[in-house]
């Protein structure tokens, strides 16, 4: 009999969290016993409540109040310390917005220039969402011409430009699902594949490699139809 293929397993639930954990405690030292500390003093304080109102249901339900509130100030650090461990990286931007929740068509790296600055471009319901990685200087440029190439297309679609970074008028990653979600809501559900599909069919534009061509290169040519 032949043996079947092994499966790589997927980590459990738990294995999860303790990673989650880790990454957690190695961003912030004082992470994990806050989140012991907020679990903790929800159930004492339901207890409490329950010796002196003499309700006995409220220490079941301090339990999973408990419970709720640790998962949510884990769930917080958790995120705190994933825009920590981007922050400054190539990309950070377009995996953020990459995790956002709803109806986000994100396309990363639509433009990229010599210094490896970086356009990405996001359609929702607000419209089209232009999000830039890099020095305000030099992204600028890149967003008006980005804009430019993408109203051929859009027609009367709502065009955003967002700069990501730390920068003076630019958004940090860590409040950039939050600018992006505070957009107006101009367009509805069957517009939004619509105009991502016709984005699409846009050529996309290569980045040029830094310094001169090497000696015997050559540019390649386009291919007639």
């Amino acid at each position: 009999m032949a043996k079947k293929p092994e499966v790589p397993e997927t980590p459990g639930r738990v294995k999860q969290l303790r990673m989650i954990a880790k990454i957690i405690k190695q961003a912030d030292p004082k992470g994990m016993p806050i989140v012991y500390a907020s679990a903790l003093g929800t159930l004492v304080l339901c207890v409490v409540i329950g010796l002196v109102t003499g309700w006995w249901p409220l220490y079941v339900i301090g339990v999973m109040l408990a419970l709720t509130v640790g998962l949510v100030v884990f769930g917080q650090l958790a995120q705190k310390a994933q825009y920590s461990m981007l922050h400054g990286q190539p990309g950070a931007a377009a995996a953020i917005l990459q995790g956002m929740r709803g109806n986000w068509e994100v396309t990363p790296a639509v433009a990229v220039n010599r210094d490896q600055d970086i356009v990405h471009r996001v359609v929702g319901y607000p419209g089209i969402i232009l999000v830039s990685e890099g020095p305000g200087s030099r992204v600028q440029k890149m967003l008006v011409a980005e804009k430019k190439r993408v109203q051929r297309v859009a027609l009367d679609v709502p065009v955003y430009d967002v700069q990501s970074g730390d920068g003076e008028g630019q958004i940090p990653i860590g409040k950039l699902q939050r600018h992006l979600m505070k957009l107006p809501r101009n367009l509805k559900k069957p517009a939004v594949y619509e105009i991502n599909n016709r984005l699409k069919a846009l050529p996309q534009t290569l980045p040029m490699p830094k310094g001169p061509l090497p000696r015997g290169a050559k540019m390649p040519r386009p291919k007639m139809r």
